[in-house]
């Protein structure tokens, strides 16, 4: 999606240990016009998979989740990274590592909003390594849903998650691979 590579590349921040920060746009102060388009594109690389549920991890993972659900016309649900008064009844739950946050946490679904009837697309900001997705599916299959896919705004291409969900048959669509980045020289370079 070459306007995501082009955002990337001016309002993108490189800093050590091969982290990307697009806060300004992407996952803290948000631009909802570009998330639209963002939203759009995921629907047009999976409009024909009869996508029933759309699902995602908080927080950073709910914003372009909602546009995604909006443009399937399909309800959102989030993967909690805590148990809050506010669930009740049984769960689903899945230990996730945070490679950004340097930690691990359990991640929650109430079993009344995923079932077998569903198929499910689960997007999120960044796939790098692929512990966040790899949490979420597990949750998709546990439920008895079918998961359709995976779509990943950004895919850090050279921690190798995308590639690896890839050859176990998940079908992976990230909107911009990037294959390197280079600290020192601010420099990134795409996947074609």
């Amino acid at each position: 999606m070459e306007i995501l590579k082009k955002r990337i590349l001016s309002d993108g921040e490189i800093h050590e240990g091969n982290i990307l920060k697009v806060d300004g746009f992407l996952n803290h102060q948000i631009d909802i016009p570009f998330l639209q388009e963002i939203g759009k594109e995921f629907y047009r690389l999976f409009k024909d998979e009869n996508i029933n549920k759309i699902l995602t991890i908080e927080s950073s993972g709910i914003a372009i989740g909602s546009m995604v659900a909006q443009e399937f016309g399909c309800p959102l649900v989030f993967a909690k990274k805590s148990i809050t008064k506010n669930i009740a009844g049984d769960i689903y739950l899945t230990p996730v590592e945070s490679y950004t946050h340097g930690t691990t946490y359990g991640v929650i679904v109430s079993k009344s909003f995923l079932g077998k009837e569903d198929r499910v697309l689960i997007v999120d900001d960044f796939l790098a390594i692929g512990n966040a997705l790899d949490g979420l599916i597990h949750i998709v299959k546990e439920s008895g849903a079918e998961l359709v896919g995976c779509g990943a705004v950004i895919e850090k291409g050279f921690q190798g998650g995308g590639d690896r969900l890839r050859k176990k048959g998940i079908h992976v669509e990230s909107l911009a691979i990037i294959e390197s980045m280079d600290c020192e020289n601010k420099t990134i370079v795409f996947r074609d």
